[in-house]
């Protein structure tokens, strides 16, 4: 005859915080919870046979022991034999939960919750290094398709500046139209003798050279005009494709410090929100068994035969009644 066994319960306490600033982690708290009651905890957990030799002990009744007749011991039966014995709670206030785990031994309830525990550790840590690497991950990635386009933008400008022989055609065109002034100023300066020589001295020698000055001095004022605003060629029309790749490397290197403030920004959040579980309890050797609860076990069943027995007996009255 098979005893009655003796189930134990074992709990365990773990706090699942995030950062250092130990604000609650709801969302992690339940993905946690759920985990623990999975059937990829349960794969993890009877890796080594622990849950099939802990509910499989030939002093477990046969009412309550796993697979008592050795007809059914797939992983469905045993999932759903699992989800009986273990309970997770959770406070959503406090981010707090409470892992219970029932077996019929003191040292099997013990050693499953330690396991689920660790488990549940590593579970977390492992959603820590996934958040961790993906938010970082994207912010890199948008950091090398900026300097890509930082770069490619700097060289079409250096091209641009070496092709055209230019730096800066602004600036360039600012010093070309002070020298056009100057000249100008030169030849109207030159014009006025023109005029006064002529007027007082019609047969001064200095009138043709004046001429010739100030012929040389409109051919120069034409020249660097035409350099300034004239054909394709000019510093006007230069300006147009230059501005243009200006823009576009002013851009690429906003573009590229914004994703290089995103990165480091991404890198503060990963150690900002890192999650983990701290354990405020560790999980206990009990040292007493919860159930089978005999007395009331008792209780019940003499009450049950009384009303059976009660029952039978208004039935035979009955029967007896009838015959008669």
């Amino acid at each position: 005859m098979v005893k009655a066994p003796k189930q134990a319960a074992s709990d365990g306490v773990g706090l699942l915080l995030q950062s250092a600033g130990f604000n609650n982690a709801n969302e992690e708290v339940y993905a946690t919870n759920d985990y623990i009651i999975s059937r990829s905890a349960l794969q993890q957990l009877n890796r080594d046979g622990a849950v099939t030799a802990a509910y499989t002990a030939p002093g477990i009744s046969i009412f309550d022991r796993f697979n008592p007749l050795g007809w059914d011991g797939s992983f469905e039966k045993l999932f759903k034999y699992y989800t009986n014995r273990v309970e997770v709670t959770s406070d959503s206030r406090s981010a707090i939960s409470t892992l219970v785990v029932r077996a019929y031994s003191s040292d099997d309830a013990l050693r499953l919750n330690s396991r689920l525990l660790q488990l549940a550790e590593d579970m977390v840590n492992r959603l820590n290094t996934r958040g961790r690497e993906d938010l970082i991950k994207y912010a890199q990635a948008e950091v090398d398709a900026a300097k890509q386009q930082a770069r490619t933008a700097s060289l079409a400008l250096a091209a641009y500046r070496n092709k055209q022989g230019v730096v800066d055609p602004q600036q360039q065109a600012a010093i070309q139209l002070q020298m056009v002034s100057k000249l100008q100023d030169e030849l109207i300066t030159v014009k006025s003798q023109l005029i006064q020589l002529r007027a007082f001295t019609p047969e001064n020698p200095q009138i043709p050279v004046l001429e010739k000055r100030a012929r040389i001095l409109s051919e120069e004022i034409y020249e660097q005009t035409g350099r300034v605003a004239g054909d394709n060629r000019s510093l006007a029309a230069a300006a147009v494709e230059y501005q243009r790749l200006q823009l576009e490397n002013s851009f690429a290197e906003r573009q590229l410090a914004g994703a290089m403030a995103s990165l480091q920004e991404a890198r503060n959040e990963a150690r900002r929100k890192q999650v983990y579980v701290e354990r405020i309890v560790n999980p206990n050797r009990p040292d007493s068994a919860l159930e089978p609860q005999r007395l009331r076990g008792i209780i019940a069943t003499f009450v049950v035969g009384l009303i059976a027995w009660g029952i039978l007996s208004l039935l035979l009255a009955g029967v007896r009644e009838h015959q008669s």
